[in-house]
């Protein structure tokens, strides 16, 4: 069966996956639907830029920005061989979202390389959140404004979780996150810019985060995160990786990047915990961050 070019257009159209395509200078030429979704970029604002031009701006999980080393349409286009990859692409709203990434070699008739196909796939956890929001709304424990567990939602989960770890033993974390002179933010660019700031914040713990973990807004731009089954150690990891997301996002405000960074305390609960201790303790720790220079993890016990 042969495929004319308006049944190929309507396959394209309909993917589940993102789908884009670049010439050699990896100036983008077509953008579907589903890369639309994905991203929040539609076709107009993207086709004839370049990916790297304040549009997916990809990093590693090392925060490596890999449109200035290391892309992979890049070594694709160069050496012919298709690759696969697990990246972060630069959401329109201004977060990371975790995506994998099949990179390969567009050629024309004579073989001769003329640009680079990627399909990316929203690899978060967008499904068990938009169920989370639902059941939340019922109950009133969801925050309007970023969508996350409120303070009331939040300290029943922490009390959930003590009573849990007492009768099956399954240990959990606590992070208290603070958004770094936010007020600067607020003064400077006025508060709509600063809820936008809240909602990629927000959105940045919801796509990273496991169906079986909560976050939620405590107060003004203090957040906080409860980390189910997880080491000290993978405590300390996912910590740092969420304050290396955020640093490496940002919004668009009259052509100009706003970037933000946080500080996070983070703390495993004790056999003596209860609710209020340990959330005091992971504050304490949050401002040990702050009183270090900002941007930083300090973990305790």
């Amino acid at each position: 069966m042969r495929i004319d070019n308006d049944l190929f257009h309507r396959v394209v159209e309909n993917l589940h996956d993102g789908l884009y395509i670049v010439d050699r200078d990896r100036k983008i030429t077509y953008w579907n639907r589903a890369a639309e979704r994905i991203s929040g970029f539609n076709a107009k604002e993207v086709v004839g830029s370049s990916c790297s031009e304040n549009i997916l701006t990809h990093v590693d999980s090392d925060g490596k920005q890999l449109c200035l080393d290391g892309c992979p349409f890049e070594k694709t286009i160069h050496d012919r061989s298709p690759r696969e990859a697990e990246v972060y692409l630069h959401h329109k709203d201004g977060h990371r979202v975790p995506v994998s990434v099949r990179v390969s070699v567009l050629t024309d008739a004579k073989g001769d390389v003329i640009g680079g196909i990627e399909l990316f796939t929203d690899i978060s956890n967008q499904n068990a959140n938009a169920l989370r929001i639902k059941e939340l709304e019922k109950l009133a424990l969801i925050d309007p404004l970023t969508q996350l567990s409120n303070r009331r939602h939040i300290e029943k989960v922490v009390q959930m979780r003590i009573e849990e770890k007492k009768r099956l033993k399954v240990p959990f974390g606590v992070f208290f996150i603070d958004i770094d002179n936010f007020k600067n933010i607020n003064d400077a660019y006025g508060h709509d810019v600063g809820d936008r700031v809240l909602k990629y914040i927000a959105r940045t713990f919801i796509v990273h985060s496991r169906p079986f973990d909560v976050y939620g807004r405590w107060g003004g731009e203090e957040f906080v995160g409860i980390i189910r089954n997880i080491t000290v150690q993978d405590l300390d990891l996912f910590g740092n990786r969420l304050r290396m997301l955020i640093e490496r996002s940002y919004i668009s405000h009259k052509k100009k990047k706003l970037h933000v960074t946080v500080s996070i305390g983070a703390t495993m609960v004790r056999d003596d915990d209860s609710a209020e201790t340990v959330i005091k303790r992971s504050d304490t720790l949050m401002y040990e961050s702050k009183k270090a220079g900002r941007n930083l993890l300090t973990l305790g016990q």
